[in-house]
C-alpha cells in the first residue's frame, strides 16, 4: 500500500501544475477540469487524515485525567476541539469530528498492533512500551471489529473522511445481538461498493445494513424517534412568533405533504395535467410572496381550519397520505417491518397495522427481480396504479444523488412514446423529479434497463467513454430483492 506521505507529495505535484489563478483553470477543457478535480479530491483526502492524526494526538494529550497539565488545557483551552476549532479556523462540528476520526484511527491502530504482537509472544507480555496509542487503547475499551475496514479503507484513499463519518453514524447504534464477526463482513462488502458514492448515499446503504441486521432494534429505534419529538415556540425582540419542532417520520411526513402539496409548483414538483390544477399552480408561480411566505400563511390556515371545524365532519378527501410499503411475507406472518414511502427509516408492524385499518391496502407484487408484474398497461399515460407501483419500486427520482420523494417526482417513458413506440409498462418506466427529467430530454442523457436494473448512460459532451452510471432503487426492500436473486444465481 501506498504510504501516506508518497500519497500527499504525488498528489500536491499534480495539483500545482494547475497553475496558480483562475484564468490557468478556466483554459481547460471540460475533462481536464474533471481530472483537475479528482486530484484536488485526493490531495484533500490525504491532507484531512493528516489533520485528523494530528488531532487525535491533540485530544490524547488533553485527556481529562492529564487535569490543567494537559496540552489543550495548559494552553488555555476548554478542550482539545476548543484548541483546534482556535488554530485551524474551523467551525466546532468540525473540529469534533476531526477529533472523533483521529482516537477512532488511533485506538484501532493500537489495537491491530497489540493483535499482532500477541501472535507472536505470550499475550500475557504483550503490552510493550507504553506508547501514547497503545497506553490509550489498554486503558479504555477495545474499539469495534468493523471499524477496523473502514480505517484500511481510509488509509489507501478509498474512503473520505467525509464517507466514513457517515458509515460510522449509521452503524454506530446496532443492537448488542448483532455478532462483531458478522457486521465486520457486511461492512467490508459495503466497503466494495463504495466507489463512487457521496456520503449521503453511503449512509443511506449502512443504515439499510443496519436494519437488515438488527431488525429487533426497529422497533426501539422508532420509539426513540417518537420520544425525541419537541416543539417550542417563543416571541422574538421584534414581536414575531417563533418556533422549532422535531417531528417522528410518520407525523413529519403529513406535515411534509401538506406544505408540499401547497408548494409543489414553486419547489419543482411534477408538471400539472389537468386543465384547473394547471391553473391553480401557474397562479400560485405568479404570486408575488415568496415561497416562504406563503408556507406561512397556509400553515395559520391550516390552524384556522383545525380550530373552527365541526367535531362531527369526517375528514379525508384530500389530506396528505401516509403511505405505508410492506412485504407480502410480512402481513401474511403479521410479523416483520415496514417502510412509509419516500422516507428511509422502517417502521414496527403495529405502525404497519394502525395505518392498514385506516387506510386499507394496495397490493404490488414483485418478480425476482425487483419489478413489478400487476401493474402494467399499454397505453399513452402511466395510470394511477402503476404511479403506485413505481413509487414502491422506485423509492424516489432514480437521478444518482436526487433524494427527491415519489411525490416530488414524474413518470418517464425509457422509450420514448412516440419516436421509438415505447410502451407504458412499468418496467419501461422510472420516477425522476422534474429537475432531472428535463435535464434527460434536454441534454441527450438516456436510461436503460438490464435483468431488472437501470442505468444512466451520460451524453459524449459529458463523459466520452459514456461509461453506464448504476440507478438503483432508493427503496431498500427492493435492493434485498434483487441481492437474494442475485445470490440465487450464483448458487444455481
Amino acid at each position: 500500500m501506498e504510504l501516506l506521505s508518497t500519497r500527499l507529495r504525488n498528489a500536491a505535484d499534480a495539483v500545482a501544475v494547475l497553475g496558480d489563478c483562475a484564468a490557468d483553470v478556466a483554459v481547460l477543457l471540460d475533462g481536464e477540469l474533471r481530472g483537475a478535480q479528482d486530484r484536488v479530491t485526493v490531495l484533500r483526502q490525504c491532507v484531512d487524515r493528516y489533520a485528523a492524526l494530528i488531532a487525535g494526538e491533540i485530544a490524547h494529550r488533553s485527556r481529562p485525567e492529564a487535569g490543567h497539565g494537559g496540552m489543550a488545557q495548559s494552553a488555555g483551552f476548554v478542550s482539545p476541539e476548543a484548541m483546534i476549532q482556535s488554530i485551524g479556523k474551523l467551525s466546532r462540528p468540525e473540529a469534533v469530528k476531526l477529533v472523533q476520526l483521529g482516537t477512532i484511527i488511533a485506538e484501532t491502530e493500537a489495537a491491530e498492533s497489540l493483535t499482532a504482537r500477541s501472535v507472536e509472544v505470550d499475550p500475557g507480555c504483550a503490552g510493550g512500551d507504553d506508547t501514547s496509542a497503545e497506553a490509550g487503547t489498554s486503558n479504555a475499551q477495545m474499539p469495534p471489529p468493523w471499524r477496523a475496514p473502514l480505517v484500511a479503507a481510509l488509509a489507501d484513499g478509498t474512503l473520505s473522511s467525509d464517507c466514513f463519518h457517515a458509515i460510522q453514524r449509521a452503524l454506530g447504534d446496532v443492537g448488542p445481538g448483532v455478532s462483531a464477526a458478522g457486521l465486520t463482513a457486511e461492512c467490508e462488502q459495503l466497503l466494495e461498493s463504495a466507489a463512487g458514492l457521496s456520503p449521503d448515499q453511503l449512509f443511506r446503504k449502512a443504515r439499510n445494513l443496519r436494519d437488515e441486521l438488527d431488525s429487533d432494534g426497529i422497533e426501539r429505534r422508532e420509539k426513540q424517534r417518537r420520544d425525541d419529538r419537541t416543539l417550542r415556540t417563543w416571541w422574538d425582540g421584534a414581536g414575531m412568533y417563533c418556533g422549532k419542532f422535531r417531528l417522528a417520520p410518520e407525523e413529519g411526513t403529513i406535515v411534509a405533504g401538506a406544505i408540499d402539496r401547497i408548494l409543489s409548483p414553486r419547489r419543482g414538483g411534477p408538471r400539472m395535467v389537468d386543465p384547473e390544477e394547471k391553473a391553480a399552480a401557474d397562479a400560485l408561480l405568479n404570486d408575488e410572496r415568496s415561497t416562504e411566505q406563503i408556507a406561512a400563511d397556509a400553515l395559520v390556515d391550516m390552524i384556522r381550519l383545525a380550530i373552527d371545524a365541526d367535531p362531527g365532519t369526517i375528514f379525508g378527501t384530500h389530506r396528505p397520505a401516509v403511505r405505508i410499503i410492506i412485504t407480502d411475507a410480512h402481513l401474511h406472518n403479521r410479523a416483520g417491518h415496514g417502510r412509509i414511502e419516500g422516507h428511509p427509516n422502517p417502521v414496527s408492524f403495529r405502525t404497519v397495522e394502525r395505518h392498514l385499518c385506516d387506510t386499507g391496502a394496495i397490493a404490488v407484487g414483485f418478480d425476482d427481480t425487483g419489478q413489478c408484474v400487476n401493474v402494467g398497461r399499454a397505453r399513452r399515460f402511466f395510470t394511477p396504479r402503476q404511479r403506485v407501483g413505481m413509487a414502491v419500486r422506485d423509492g424516489g427520482c432514480r437521478f444518482p444523488s436526487c433524494d427527491r420523494p415519489p411525490s416530488w417526482c414524474e413518470a418517464h417513458h425509457i422509450n420514448p412514446w412516440k419516436k421509438e413506440h415505447g410502451r407504458t409498462d412499468i418496467a419501461d418506466g422510472v420516477l425522476l423529479c422534474r429537475r432531472h427529467h428535463l435535464l434527460l430530454h434536454d441534454n441527450h442523457w438516456k436510461i436503460l434497463r438490464h435483468d431488472g436494473g437501470y442505468w444512466l448512460r451520460p451524453p459524449r459532451t459529458i463523459d466520452p467513454t459514456q461509461a453506464l452510471i448504476p440507478m438503483p432503487s432508493r427503496n431498500p426492500d427492493i435492493h434485498t430483492i434483487q441481492t437474494q436473486h442475485q445470490q440465487a444465481r450464483q448458487r444455481t
